[in-house]
């Protein structure tokens, strides 16, 4: 489970003196237990992962407004710690590979939208780890646009 990963990595990053690390992994911990506490059961891992995503969100907002440059490299370091909790994302290209079976499908749909609809449609029936902006890219490379 994801919650035990990150207990063990804190651990780890406690162990190793790594501060950044120790301090992201134990308020991504708070985070989930928060999330259990309101749901009243344990997370699973697509709910833990859910967590793990918009804390990487939040650090994203702070990005896009911090400009000073040590506080900018800690949100990088956090980060780059909380993305690696997560399963690698497919590519654009490799979106657009895994497409190919419904691609008369986008290619024949209205516009983006709909056809960005069957598209994750479709990866979700194959378990496929995507972000939503990278299908959009991947529906417009398919539909020539």
């Amino acid at each position: 489970m994801l919650a035990d990963e990150i207990r063990k990595q804190m651990v780890d990053a406690m162990k190793a003196k790594q501060t950044v690390r120790k301090d992201i992994l134990k308020t991504t911990l708070g985070e989930l237990q928060t999330a259990e506490a309101r749901s009243g059961a344990a997370l699973g891992d697509d709910e833990a992962q859910k967590v793990v995503k918009k804390l990487i969100k939040s650090i994203d907002e702070s990005l896009a407004v911090i400009t000073e440059p040590s506080t900018r490299s800690k949100l990088e370091e956090e980060k780059a710690v909380l993305e690696a909790l997560l399963p690698r994302q497919m590519s654009v290209d490799q979106i657009v590979e895994a497409l190919a079976n419904v691609r008369p499908q986008i290619e024949a749909a209205k516009a983006d939208g709909p056809a960005t609809g069957v598209a994750m449609k479709h990866l979700k029936s194959i378990g496929a780890n995507v972000d939503g902006k990278d299908v959009g890219e991947a529906v417009k490379k398919i539909r020539g646009g």
